[in-house]
C-alpha cells in the first residue's frame, strides 16, 4: 500500500488559497491521493487521512484563520 509523506499534504494545502476544515481537508486528501492511501510524518506511520489531519493538528501545522485554517511553509520541516 502506498505512503505518503505528510509534507506532500502541507504542499497541497500551500498551493490553493482555501481555508480548510478537517473535514473538507480530509475529502480533499483522499480525492488527491486515493481513498486506501496511508500517510506518515516523521514520527508517526500507518496514518489513514483523518489520523493524519488530526495529527498534523496537534503538532501545530495549521494556522487558525477563523472560518477555517490553512498553513504556511514554515509549518514544514525541511529535512
Amino acid at each position: 500500500m502506498e505512503s505518503v509523506h505528510g509534507h506532500e499534504v502541507l504542499k497541497m494545502m500551500l498551493g490553493s488559497e482555501t481555508a480548510w476544515t478537517a473535514a473538507t481537508l480530509v475529502a480533499a486528501i483522499k480525492e488527491k491521493f486515493g481513498e486506501q492511501t496511508r500517510y506518515h510524518t516523521c514520527s508517526a506511520r500507518g496514518l489513514d487521512a483523518e489520523a493524519l489531519v488530526a495529527f498534523l493538528a496537534q503538532k501545530g501545522k495549521f494556522i487558525d484563520e477563523g472560518q477555517g485554517f490553512t498553513t504556511s511553509p514554515d509549518k514544514i520541516c525541511q529535512h
